[in-house]
């Protein structure tokens, strides 16, 4: 008796890239297997704010950060000003693994951020950034045995790579080529219904050398280009296995976000500070140290772009009343569209929690959400740095032109945001 094939998805997250870039690159004759994809591409608007972390996690639940509850890479504890990275603990909603695999079908994920620490799911996980060690890492757990034998790397080292550049690109190398070790040690049996694989290498290299990529008489242009072609070697043996599997099959590839080479950042702490509407007491232990926070501050501000009204009913110390706080939104808000640095606007739209989080985590949502026009990135420091400057990166994340690509465009509406690319897993597998 035969059985029906069985259907198989394979998605490749491709972190930071910008279809436009993608274009370039292709034409250049740089990037011959990203080439391949281009005649079905098209944009993505990413979730706002426009991060790794609020964007792979709204992919792998298929849901908004007003539904999963990751509004950025911190979280701030409203009783104590503590500061802590968001992982996968901190996600309120049902990831697409759990969903599948209620249905009995099986996920190999591999590289995917968000995801640390490894949750039990019916398959394999190797989480991706930001993961520390390996062998919390990773489900099950022998995993990281063969892992650590082949030498595999959760990230690069960008706290050393951000000044020494030529370190930068040959530990990028390194870690891609672990990616590309880890595929072939994950992908041959064939025992999955959905393989992730996502390559993050991008997002490191263009933070650091946008400029390099951009402009071909830039020092480091040469081993830029030299990385991105390896990058694509990556690229392309993910799409060799793709097209020998057996149908039926299915390949998605999305980026979270897009990428533009930096004008300057704009600090909203020292913005606020300025306005009269924060005030930092100095004694800060490090740049994200909300401690630092005056018990008379009106507002407060959390990378990218995410501003608290510093009320009474949501922080220990807040003494915003409930009557002060619209009119205070107003005023931040008016004071934010009318920002220029060299004569341009700064901020493209400020978003108020209500309209853009109305869901059942909204209320850990930030009070309004500054979005800046392409070019500038919204940091919220706690060490009273200058409003503008520049502190070692060249380019900087846009919510608009994140790639995507669908090797089976269904009749439907093409996907909007990494949230409906989450929702075409479901539904490819009948789990929606």
């Amino acid at each position: 008796m035969r059985t029906a094939p069985r259907p198989r998805m394979a998605v490749l997250g491709l972190d930071g890239l910008p279809l436009a870039l993608a274009r370039r690159l292709a034409a250049r004759g740089a990037a011959p297997n990203l080439a391949r994809l281009l005649p079905g591409a098209r944009a993505l608007r990413a979730e706002l704010p426009e991060l790794s972390p609020v964007n792979w996690t709204s992919f792998f639940t298929a849901a908004g950060p007003e539904e999963h509850g990751v509004f950025g890479f911190t979280r701030l504890d409203p009783a104590t000003y503590a500061t802590a990275l968001t992982d996968a603990t901190c996600v309120a909603a049902p990831t697409i693994f759990q969903r599948l695999g209620a249905r009995g079908l099986t996920s190999r994920v591999l590289n995917l951020p968000g995801t640390y620490p490894a949750r039990p799911l019916k398959g394999m996980l190797v989480a991706g950034f930001v993961a520390p060690e390996l062998r919390g890492a990773v489900f099950p757990p022998f995993l990281a045995g063969p892992l650590t034998a082949m030498g595999y790397r959760l990230e690069a080292d960008t706290a050393r790579g951000g000044t020494d550049h030529d370190f930068l690109l040959a530990d990028l190398a390194a870690t891609l080529d672990s990616r590309r070790a880890a595929l072939a040690l994950l992908w041959p049996d064939l025992a999955w219904d959905l393989f992730v694989f996502v390559l993050t290498e991008t997002d490191r290299l263009f933070h650091f050398l946008y400029d390099a990529v951009d402009d071909p008489a830039h020092p480091r242009h040469g081993g830029a280009m030299a990385l991105l072609r390896r990058w694509d070697a990556a690229l392309g043996d993910l799409l060799d296995r793709f097209e020998a599997l057996p149908g039926p099959r299915r390949l998605l590839v999305l980026a979270d976000h897009g990428f533009t080479r930096l004008e300057t950042e704009l600090d909203l702490n020292s913005w606020l500070a300025e306005q009269g509407l924060a005030r930092l007491t100095g004694t800060q232990a490090h740049e994200n140290d909300a401690t630092a926070l005056a018990s008379d501050s009106q507002a407060l501000a959390l990378d990218p772009g995410r501003i608290y009204l510093h009320t009474r009913e949501r922080f220990a110390a807040g003494g915003v009343t409930p009557a002060q706080a619209p009119a205070l939104a107003a005023r931040i808000r008016d004071a934010l569209l009318g920002l220029t640095h060299r004569g341009r606007p700064v901020i493209r739209a400020v978003h108020d929690r209500a309209a853009l989080y109305p869901g059942p985590m909204a209320h850990a949502a930030p009070d309004l959400l500054a979005e800046a026009h392409p070019g500038f990135s919204l940091t919220a420091k706690f060490d009273a740095r200058p409003v503008f400057g520049h502190y070692g990166r060249t380019g900087v994340h846009t919510a608009d032109d994140a790639f995507f690509y669908d090797s089976a465009p269904g009749p439907g509406p093409a996907p909007a945001r990494p949230r409906d690319v989450g929702k075409l897993v479901l539904d490819f597998f009948g789990a929606a």
